[in-house]
């Protein structure tokens, strides 16, 4: 977290000297879009954490450790992909709820799978923007060849461990 924390910092003190080199800096136009991002994340970022810790709560551990755990193999991977997939919201709610999962004994290629399939896969999205927006022949050819991808980074992530 040290380390995120310092390069979030270093590239911040690199925008804000180039934005002051600017002939018009865009100082205050900044700082508005910056409020304006924290206060929707003020009310959302803990209600997220208060919801992934009753999850971790409501679920045992044991089946966390059987179903996602490190030694659940291929079928951990798969459980992993298919809940990504189908994970409602955005990071507020999937990267809480990977953490509370990691926690409660998930393990690392399952929680690859799970955010990968998150972030590829994700059915909300795909119902709610991609079908509308940009038509089903082109969505249905991105989810076929988007669908092996969180198995296969799970299994690269199983190798890596």
């Amino acid at each position: 977290m040290l380390v995120s924390t310092l390069a979030l910092g270093i590239i911040l003190l690199g925008l804000m000297l180039w934005a002051h080199r600017q002939p018009k800096p865009p100082h205050q136009a900044a700082r508005a879009a910056a409020w304006g991002q924290l206060q929707a994340l003020l009310i959302r970022l803990p209600l997220a954490l208060l919801a992934a810790g009753f999850i971790a709560a409501l679920l045992p551990q044991e089946y966390i450790i059987q179903w996602l755990g490190a030694n659940s193999g291929f079928s951990g991977i798969l459980i992993a992909s298919l809940l990504g997939s189908v994970l409602p919201g955005g990071p507020m709610v999937s990267f809480p709820l990977a953490v509370v999962l990691f926690d409660a004994g998930a393990g690392p290629p399952q929680m690859v799978a799970l955010l990968t399939a998150w972030s590829v896969l994700a059915v909300h999205r795909i119902l709610a923007f991609e079908l509308s927006l940009i038509g089903g022949s082109f969505v249905i050819r991105r989810t076929l060849v988007s669908l092996p991808l969180p198995l296969m980074a799970g299994f690269i992530a199983q190798w890596i461990t």
